[in-house]
């Protein structure tokens, strides 16, 4: 299992998110962006909107994409 930060993933703070994948931490990511957008967190909207906006442009989303998947495997392994 592997940890990276929101604002590692390109968002506002510093909240972990864990998982066994990159996919799995982007979805972890996604989810809390949704929530914090959801309840009124300017910070967060505008992550989430340079996110929306990444991937209308396909080159700029897989450049993020695989950016995200590269730093992921470099992390270490948590210890168990």
């Amino acid at each position: 299992m592997k940890t990276m930060t929101c604002r590692e993933l390109g968002g506002a703070c510093d909240l972990a998110h864990s998982g066994n994948s990159a996919d799995e931490v982007i979805q972890a990511q996604d989810r809390h962006l949704r929530d914090a957008v959801a309840a009124g967190d300017q910070a967060h909207e505008q992550a989430r909107a340079e996110m929306k906006a990444r991937w209308q442009d396909p080159a700029a989303g897989m450049g993020w994409y695989q950016d995200v998947q590269r730093r992921f495997a470099e992390l270490p392994d948590a210890p168990e």
